[in-house]
C-alpha cells in the first residue's frame, strides 16, 4: 500500500472511522453519518492507504478492528477533541472581546438618549463604555480602533469597511429670550442688529453646520460670543444677553435653562420674503463592516425606540412642531 504522510487525514474520514469503532459495523456508522455503506468503506479503504495499515481484518464476519486501526481511533478521538476545543476557543475568546463595547456619541445624546440605550444594551453586553465628547474627537478615536461604535453627526460616507446606519433627525430651532418680540423684525440679520447672535464654536460639529449654514443664507449676521456647550449659550439668552439656534436635543440637556427662554421654528423669520431653509442636524451609527454581529442593528434600533418615546415628552414641553425630532427608517450604508 502505498503511504502519504504529507497531510494529516481529513477530518470527515477520521469521523467516519470512529463511527465504525463506536458502532461495531460499517452499516450502522453510515446511519449515523447520515452517510451510505459505500461512502463510509470508501473513507476506511482511503485511510487505509494512506496510512499503510488494515484498519478492519475482513477475514472475521463481522469484521473486527485490528489493532493498527484501535490506536487511529484513540488518536482520531484526541485530534477531534482538540479540533472541538480550538474551535470553541477562540468562539469564546470573541464572544469575550464582544462583552467590552467602547461607545462614542455627542454629549446631547448622551445626556438624552443615552440612559435608555445603556439599559437597552444591558443584558446584550456585558461591559459598555460610554465615551461623550466633540464628533472630530469621537471620529479619531472610532479611525485608531479605540472605539467600537460611533453614534455621530456625520454620515460615514466613502470609509472603507465602516457601515453607516440612520438613527434619527432634528431640526435647529430659535432661541430667544423670554419677553422677546419679534414684531417688525424678519430675518435673523435683523434680529442680530438688535441682540448679540450667541453661536456655538466652530470646533464643534453644530458649530461647524451652523456657521455653514449661516454663511449660505445669512452672511451678514455678526458673531458676537461663541459656545463649545449649550449650558452657558442657553443660560445667556434666558437671562435676555443674546440669541441663537440650537436642537431639541440640546434643549432637551438643558432643559432647566430651556423652560426660561422662547423656542421657535427658524422658518418664523423670512429673507427676501422666503422663510428659512430647513437645517437638520442627522444622527449616524458607524462600526466596522462585520466585527460585531447583530450589535449594531440591535443598538440602531434601541435607538429610534429612544428617540420616539423622548419625542413624546420634549414635544409638548417644548413647544416643538412634530416634525422637530423624528426617528429614520432603517437603511443601511456599507462602506466602499
Amino acid at each position: 500500500m502505498k503511504t502519504d504522510v504529507a497531510a494529516p487525514p481529513p477530518w470527515d474520514q477520521l469521523a467516519s472511522w470512529i463511527a465504525v469503532v463506536e458502532t461495531g459495523s460499517v452499516s450502522a456508522a453510515a446511519r449515523r453519518a447520515g452517510l451510505s455503506q459505500a461512502g463510509v468503506s470508501q473513507h476506511v479503504r482511503a485511510l487505509e492507504q494512506r496510512l499503510g495499515s488494515e484498519l478492519l481484518d475482513r477475514g472475521t464476519r463481522p469484521a473486527r478492528v485490528t489493532a493498527s486501526g484501535h490506536r487511529l481511533y484513540e488518536h482520531a478521538l484526541d485530534l477531534l477533541q482538540r479540533a472541538h476545543e480550538m474551535d470553541e476557543g477562540v468562539r469564546s475568546l470573541s464572544r469575550s472581546a464582544r462583552s467590552a463595547v467602547r461607545l462614542g456619541c455627542v454629549d446631547s445624546f448622551a445626556a438624552t438618549l443615552g440612559p435608555q440605550l445603556v439599559r437597552g444594551l444591558f443584558d446584550r453586553v456585558q461591559r459598555l463604555q460610554l465615551l461623550s465628547g466633540l464628533v472630530p474627537d469621537l471620529q479619531q478615536r472610532f479611525a485608531e480602533r479605540r472605539l467600537d461604535l460611533l453614534i455621530t453627526t456625520t454620515e460615514p460616507t466613502g470609509q472603507a469597511g465602516v457601515d453607516a446606519l440612520p438613527l434619527l433627525a432634528e431640526r435647529f430651532v430659535l432661541v430667544l429670550p423670554p419677553a422677546r418680540s419679534l414684531r417688525g423684525l424678519r430675518s435673523l440679520q435683523a434680529l442680530g442688529a438688535d441682540l448679540p447672535f450667541l453661536a456655538y464654536s466652530t470646533r464643534s460639529m453644530i458649530g461647524a453646520q451652523v456657521d455653514a449654514y449661516l454663511r449660505r443664507h445669512d452672511p451678514g449676521l455678526a458673531r458676537r460670543y461663541e459656545f463649545d456647550a449649550t449650558d452657558p449659550l442657553l443660560s445667556l439668552v434666558a437671562a435676555g444677553l443674546g440669541f441663537g439656534l440650537t436642537t431639541p436635543l440640546c434643549l432637551w440637556q438643558s432643559r432647566h435653562h430651556a423652560q426660561a427662554v422662547q423656542v421657535l421654528p427658524l422658518s418664523t423669520l423670512r429673507r427676501d420674503g422666503e422663510p428659512y431653509p430647513l437645517l437638520e442636524r442627522r444622527f449616524w451609527l458607524a462600526s466596522r463592516a462585520g466585527e460585531l454581529g447583530r450589535l449594531p442593528a440591535e443598538t440602531a434600533a434601541l435607538v429610534r425606540v429612544a428617540a420616539r418615546e423622548l419625542k413624546r415628552e420634549l414635544q409638548p414641553a417644548l413647544g416643538l412642531e412634530p416634525a422637530a425630532l423624528v426617528a429614520l427608517p432603517e437603511s443601511r450604508r456599507n462602506g466602499g
